[in-house]
């Protein structure tokens, strides 16, 4: 009677063992190919890392050494450059720019779908109660933004789009933090969305400390700097 039990609890173990292993095989296809469609450098590399590590376990539960000897190599590579992304010291900088400059045009020509679905109303005017200027990445243009400022200080964002590959925070965090004093300067003190057309942008202005708040009956997007 108990060689039965055993028995039994073996051949649970063993398939118990052998869905966990093919969970984790899926799931390990699954990382690494969403993986291969993120254009941002730091996603791209934690979503690879979690797929590399579903491999490493997928391997030592099926017996297979050099799926968890190839899989071990990319996740100690993804870490190592994981590890120099955030080390990274970059060089941020702002820089006003006109309308009739040559670089913007061809900027935002070349990622109009992208500020569609983020900022599906925007038009670029040329007013004078509007501020425009773009952040650099390392002399990169990483975002570019604009707001009509009113008498009260009030900036009422048209566009804050950032090169997807840049969508990392950092951009912002420079922009609402280390910008302050340039932003002041400009009589700005609140940072205001009256609309937010995308949910991941949303969430970024979550992150950032943007509050909910009513102005004129309307729910917008608040930040105080």
């Amino acid at each position: 009677m108990l060689y039965v039990q055993l028995r039994n609890l073996r051949l649970k173990f063993i398939y118990m063992t052998d869905v966990l292993a093919q969970v984790l095989g899926y799931l390990a296809f699954i990382f690494l190919a969403v993986s291969l469609w993120v254009t941002n450098d730091i996603k791209f590399r934690w979503i690879n890392s979690w797929g590399c590590l579903a491999f490493v376990l997928y391997g030592l539960l099926i017996g297979a050494f050099p799926i968890v000897l190839t899989n071990a190599v990319l996740l100690a590579i993804n870490i190592y450059f994981l590890f120099k992304i955030y080390r990274r010291q970059e060089k941020f900088d702002l820089l006003e720019f006109k309308k009739d400059g040559t670089l913007i045009p061809k900027f935002l020509s070349f990622y109009d779908k992208d500020i569609k679905a983020y900022f599906p109303e925007f038009e670029m005017e040329d007013k004078d109660d509007e501020i425009k200027f773009v952040v650099l990445r390392d002399i990169v243009v990483a975002n570019i933004f604009i707001a009509t400022v009113d008498e009260r200080g009030n900036a009422y964002v048209k566009l804050n789009f950032t090169v997807p590959k840049y969508r990392d925070f950092k951009v912002g965090r420079f922009l609402f933090d280390e910008g302050k004093e340039f932003l002041h300067s400009k009589g700005i003190k609140k940072i205001i969305y009256q609309k937010v057309h995308n949910l991941n942008h949303q969430k970024f202005l979550n992150v950032i400390g943007f509050k909910t708040e009513s102005i004129e009956n309307k729910d917008c997007f608040v930040k105080i700097i």
